[in-house]
């Protein structure tokens, strides 16, 4: 449920690959896993047939259960494209209006009387994202009612005046499953099952509960030295949101579905892909090369994901993860590489034994910020952690220089000076050693 990534954007003519270099797209996954970077699967159909198919890792590391091309993965985000589906699929069955307001529902949300179902759809409502809140993560394990949910979205209150801008926030897909569940008196689950995966035939899509590895579904986890288990979202927190438990060559069947307007209608579906200020109706661009895909993004607790479908071309393309120390944006344009037969490199990574790591251990701080960062390590992982941050992993790119791809921040060490400078965001930082 987090804000989406866009893939890299680069400008040049891009030539499909009908018969693509499967062996060395095979050897970028073998690296990957062999280095612990990355659990997952990724699938690409051209056509609307599978041309690869991928899975790396495990779905249970405890249980030793290695994932495989059926492995289930919570897709987070993504499911605002399946919401967006059904909202459109109520408008075209006459029991919706785009332009309604959502007083009708929520008359104690500011601005209700101002806000549309539009709004809503291209996130530009103006309510406030609850995922942002201090105490998300200490309710997001626990049930939580229709009522209570209500509540909490109503407690952040608003951030601009309905549809002045577009700004991310799931409080939107939330509340339109509210919209949906009351307008067809049906569950969220039962109106995918009607409208979306039944008719084509997603077999391994679903609103998900608890985990159950027996079902083939994947465990979460971050990396700290090792792998850690992450918590579990209880489901009727995210909602429409990003509730949805799929894989990954479900997601290039539903794209596939979704831009072959089996799904909607061609007026409706061009609503979805209308951007205004980066959003669509559960869609935004994703540019590749020359070529234009249109998809979304999700990540939720240790999962992380990613969809697009590029029209011209007829491929569909979707990531699935349970765990990552890399970027993911970095795994996607390797494999859109291959298929657009475009220049990647296989990775190669450093290591360091658990006594090497030694002399960039400490505690570092700077007059620029007020924060301190405090190196560690958990066996031949270097660790850092802001002050009131999460610990993070860092990997080492060359001597004495680390990175951590998530935030797109760099750490190098000038170790005879006891300094440390912290790249991010066209920023340099100069750390001294305590």
């Amino acid at each position: 449920m987090k804000n989406p990534i866009l893939l890299i954007l680069i400008f040049c003519q891009v030539a499909i690959s009908q018969s693509f270099d499967k062996t060395k797209l095979d050897k970028y996954f073998n690296s990957i896993d062999d280095n612990k970077k990355f659990m997952g699967s990724v699938a690409v159909s051209k056509n609307g047939e599978i041309i690869y198919l991928k899975s790396v890792g495990y779905a249970d590391i405890n249980n030793k259960i290695k994932a495989n091309n059926e492995t289930k993965y919570r897709i987070g985000s993504i499911s605002k494209s399946f919401t967006a589906i059904l909202v459109l699929k109520a408008v075209e069955n006459k029991k919706l209006e785009l332009n309604q307001t959502i007083d009708k529902w929520f008359p104690t949300i500011k601005n209700s009387e101002k806000i549309s179902v539009k709004q809503l759809l291209n996130h530009r409502s103006g309510i406030y994202n609850f995922t942002n809140s201090p105490d998300y993560l200490s309710l997001s394990t626990q049930a939580k009612t229709e009522e209570e949910m209500i509540e909490i979205i109503k407690a952040g209150g608003n951030n601009f005046s309905p549809d002045s801008k577009a700004e991310y926030s799931n409080s939107n897909y939330v509340l339109l499953t509210y919209i949906l569940e009351k307008t067809f008196s049906k569950s969220y689950s039962e109106l995918l099952n009607e409208f979306i995966i039944n008719p084509i035939e997603l077999k391994n899509t679903y609103v998900f509960g608890k985990i159950n590895t027996i079902n083939n579904e994947s465990k979460s986890y971050k990396f700290l030295g090792s792998w850690i288990e992450e918590s579990e979202t209880n489901y009727t927190i995210p909602l429409g949101a990003g509730a949805i438990t799929s894989t990954a060559s479900d997601l290039t069947k539903f794209a596939d579905a979704l831009f072959g307007e089996q799904l909607l209608n061609s007026e409706s579906l061009e609503a979805m892909k209308t951007i205004q200020e980066g959003y669509g109706y559960g869609l935004f661009q994703i540019p590749f090369y020359s070529s234009l895909g249109f998809g979304h993004t999700g990540g939720i607790d240790g999962f992380s994901s990613v969809f697009a479908h590029f029209p011209e071309e007829n491929i569909s393309y979707a990531l699935t993860s349970n765990g990552t120390i890399m970027n993911n944006n970095d795994i996607s344009i390797a494999v859109l590489s291959a298929v657009f037969n475009k220049p990647y490199e296989i990775p190669v990574f450093i290591s360091y034994t658990s006594v090497d790591l030694d002399k960039y251990l400490g505690v570092y701080s700077t007059e620029q910020i007020p924060l301190k960062i405090t190196i560690t390590k958990n066996g031949n992982t270097l660790i850092a952690q802001g002050t009131g941050q999460p610990e993070f992993p860092l990997e080492a790119i060359k001597k004495d220089i680390f990175k951590f791809d998530q935030v797109g921040a760099k750490f190098e060490f000038i170790l005879e000076e006891n300094k440390m400078i912290l790249f991010q965001n066209g920023m340099q930082i100069n750390f001294t050693k305590n």
